[in-house]
């Protein structure tokens, strides 16, 4: 729980007319903050630290951020205060505030540097004793689900590699398949090749030999055909015998 709201800003004696000047803006400030008109209580501590610088005025600053959801933009201005703040009190304060902010934040392990701060300016606030056990809560929390998310995240990488080592494997056999098949295909095509050769020699020599035998048979028809005409040619030149009376 963010804690002391506003810090009261207190006319000390006679000042000078600025230092008079920033304490009126601090003052309306304060009115302001408790009205809850938080953004006019914002620009008028801003004023007041133009012209005084103040640790209790940035603190007041920073609760007026704070209420308007500025989280981030107030832990700077608590952080500053803490670091300016002379006295105990303010330092504690501010730096308790800085360990809600951060806590708000889901930066636990900044928040619980802060409320240790605090508690080295004040060491028995209960509250902020509180706090730092919740951070510290939160924090073994936060690193148990960043554990959980690594863990699974190294999983997920591992199932990843497998998976990627699966396909490739996949992938290889594939390719020693298609190229078997491709040798297969181009085995089997230069058999057919090589068997359309035979063939068509075979029947080329087929082919061949008809013409020779046919060739023969056509000289052995001339041989025959010869002969026939010489017989005839003999036959026909024989004298008859004379008739015997």
């Amino acid at each position: 729980m963010i804690k002391y709201f506003f810090l009261f800003i207190l006319l000390i004696g006679t000042t000078a007319l600025s230092a008079q000047s920033a304490h009126s803006l601090f003052r309306e400030g304060d009115t302001e903050y408790k009205q809850g008109d938080f953004q006019a209580a914002e620009e008028n501590y801003r004023k007041g630290l133009e012209k005084e610088r103040s640790s209790r005025g940035t603190y007041n600053l920073g609760n007026s951020i704070y209420r308007q959801e500025r989280v981030d933009e107030a832990a700077r201005q608590y952080l500053k205060a803490a670091e300016e703040a002379k006295d105990e009190a303010t330092k504690a304060q501010a730096y308790h505030n800085l360990g809600n902010s951060l806590y708000r934040m889901e930066d636990y392990e900044n928040s619980i540097n802060a409320f240790k701060n605090a508690l080295r300016h004040q060491p028995e606030d209960i509250e902020t004793k509180y706090n730092l056990a919740q951070a510290q809560r939160q924090y073994r929390i936060q690193q148990q689900q960043q554990q959980q998310q690594q863990q699974q995240q190294q999983n997920q990488d591992q199932e990843q590699e497998e998976q990627d080592q699966q396909n490739q494997e996949q992938q290889q056999n594939q390719e020693q398949q298609e190229q078997q098949q491709q040798q297969q295909q181009q085995s089997q095509s230069e058999q057919e090749n090589q068997e359309n050769q035979e063939q068509q020699q075979q029947q080329e020599q087929e082919r061949d030999i008809t013409r020779e035998e046919a060739e023969q048979l056509l000289e052995i028809m001339e041989k025959e055909e010869q002969k026939v005409q010489e017989k005839l040619r003999k036959g026909g030149n024989k004298k008859k015998p004379e008739k015997d009376w």
